[in-house]
């Protein structure tokens, strides 16, 4: 029977281990003459082997710097400056020196970028994390001519916004970036003519759009007629924009309707469930003026929705909310604060512009537990009142009643009334949508040095008359054009305001306090409608102190100014009220 290949080969195999243990004896090895024997073959086909892996490798080895040397070169291309390359590349290099805090930079991405008269605003997309100022530089970027390196005036940010750096100004036509950023360099959109925020308004489906440039007299209604508002991703394409009526127009404040489409947009972006929007370019809304010069205002303005409406609720979470708009006065927080939780406000909405003194910290020794404070970045330059509008559009679903005063001014209740009384009184009045009271102005009491127990009991000397009021009001009732002028608004047809008495309730209006604090006044106003100190026009205006004129130069009889009445009213409360019987301090 004829054997197959694989069974001859096994008999051979088989075989050969018979005679090789034959050989041996039986001894379990056999003898060294026999291990040792080696097919004459085998040497010849290791050297074969070992030649043709030889020529298999020099093959590959030419093979490949024929291809690297001659083929294959590189060239990198690149619109973007020397000085962005420069920063990122040094940005590697510092991520490469080393894993300390101070050596590793983070990346941001830069959304937009705003031309001030004194500085460049650089405000990043959400997630951007920045280090110190003093790790990171401007980069500006001029044509024909070598990159440019100033270091930040501010940076800031927060848990729930943008950050934002403050750049010097740079010259005319220069485009901005950051040592730390990978985006290009950005150029400027300028302040005077921009469309700068907006909000989403669900109670009535529309957009509350603010802007610079339309030159709106303060006050008054506009023609709404003349504009419109207009949503899109770029809106230089006029066939990729959606355009909605406006409602009103007052001083910097355009009210429209918010089309449909832009509705079930932001459901889909703020919809923890949604998508979300995976296109790198935001929807942006900006004002259009119709006509034969139809132009539309540039724009950085995101529409944000509002805290949705909850028509079901019968009682708000606070019952008096403060409003405030400051610019470094830190060191005066805590007083304020603390007093007015006292007399019985529940919540503070504070628009920082642009501070640089540690309001971060000042605000980081409030105990979040007592004191519901909130600090909301508002860079803006000289728009009080359209911030004010924000502000009670942001604080109307929680807040019944909302003060509106400034961090040197302190409400006080002469009579037997608190504020408790006096806003329960009127919330069973819902055609009273407002509560005007007297300022009285102190002034420097003497003094030469800050009072190191607070402004409340540090001056007492004002003058006999008072000036203007200042207002409580209930922001369901505000005209939805929320035009405000000087702390009070514009209210909804057939709701009125009511003026309170001296005897009831009035506000202490620290205005005049020693020079070292005064002379703050004059590196500017964040009032729009109002000259700051150093203009020379409306020199003789109550908003400024009479007699001074527009230079920061001391008088020599400061001290004894604006004093007329002693008043001690509001003092001896402060140490009756909060005065540690034992050290004899104040918490403050």
């Amino acid at each position: 029977m004829a054997m197959s290949a694989k069974e001859r080969k096994l008999s051979r195999l088989g075989s050969c281990k018979v005679t090789s243990a034959a050989g041996s004896g039986g001894g379990g090895g056999g003898s060294p003459a026999a291990r040792g024997h080696r097919s004459p073959a085998a040497p010849q086909r290791r050297v074969f082997a070992a030649l043709f892996a030889f020529l298999c490798a020099g093959v590959v080895v030419l093979g490949g710097v024929h291809v690297i040397g001659a083929s294959f070169r590189p060239v990198l291309r690149t619109a973007w400056p020397s000085a962005t390359l420069n920063a990122i590349s040094s940005d590697a290099r510092a991520q490469q020196a080393g894993s300390t805090a101070d050596a590793v930079l983070p990346s941001v991405q830069i959304q937009h970028a705003v031309a001030f008269p004194d500085r460049v605003l650089l405000i990043l997309k959400d997630g951007s994390s920045l280090p110190a100022p003093q790790r990171f530089e401007c980069l500006y970027s001029p044509a024909n001519s070598s990159e440019l390196r100033r270091q930040p005036l501010l940076a800031a940010s927060l848990p729930d916004g943008p950050s934002l750096v403050h750049c010097p100004a740079e010259p005319s036509g220069v485009d901005v970036s950051l040592s730390l950023s990978l985006s290009p360099p950005v150029a400027p959109l300028q302040w005077d003519r921009l469309v700068y925020t907006a909000l989403v308004d669900s109670r009535d489906n529309s957009t509350i759009v603010f802007a610079k440039g339309m030159n709106l007299r303060p006050g008054r209604l506009g023609v709404a007629s003349r504009y419109q508002c207009v949503f899109g991703r770029d809106l230089s394409k006029p066939k990729h924009v959606l355009t909605s009526p406006v409602i009103s127009a007052a001083q910097e404040i355009f009210r429209c309707v918010t089309p449909v489409r832009i509705r079930r947009y932001l459901r889909m972006t703020t919809n923890p469930n949604g998508n979300g929007d995976s296109d790198d370019k935001p929807m942006l809304v900006s004002i259009r003026t119709k006509g034969q010069r139809d132009s539309t205002l540039p724009s950085i303005a995101e529409p944000e929705p509002l805290p949705r409406y909850n028509r079901h609720r019968r009682q708000k979470a606070h019952s008096m909310c403060v409003c405030t708009m400051l610019r470094n006065q830190a060191r005066f927080l805590r007083e304020w604060i603390i007093y007015h939780s006292h007399i019985g406000v529940e919540r503070w909405f504070i628009y920082d512009n642009n501070s640089d003194d540690d309001i971060e910290q000042a605000l980081g020794t409030m105990d979040p537990s007592r004191y519901n404070v909130t600090r909301h970045l508002w860079p803006w330059m000289k728009s009080q009142e359209a911030g004010f509008a924000h502000c009670a559009l942001r604080a109307r679903e929680s807040c019944e009643w909302v003060g509106f005063i400034d961090i040197d001014e302190f409400l006080h209740f002469p009579g037997n009334k608190t504020l408790q009384d006096i806003l329960r009184n009127y919330s069973n009045r819902p055609r009273i949508g407002e509560l005007r009271t007297a300022c009285h102005s102190f002034g420097p009491s003497g003094r030469t040095k800050i009072p190191k127990k607070g402004v409340t009991t540090g001056y007492t000397c004002r003058l006999a008359a008072p000036e203007r009021h200042k207002s409580i009001v209930r922001p369901d009732a505000l005209n939805p054009s929320l035009i405000n002028v000087v702390h009070h608004f514009h209210l909804k047809e057939g709701v009125r305001y009511v003026n309170l008495g001296q005897g009831v309730m009035l506000i202490n209006h620290y205005k005049y306090q020693v020079w070292e604090v005064f002379k703050d006044k004059f590196s500017g106003r964040v009032a729009t409608y109002v000259a700051d100190w150093q203009d020379e026009e409306n020199v003789g205006s109550r908003d400024r102190a009479p007699g001074l004129g527009t230079k920061p130069v001391e008088p020599e009889d400061w001290p004894r100014r604006f004093c007329e009445v002693f008043d001690t009213g509001l003092k001896d409360f402060v140490h009756k009220a909060f005065t540690d019987p034992a050290t004899g301090s104040l918490p403050w």
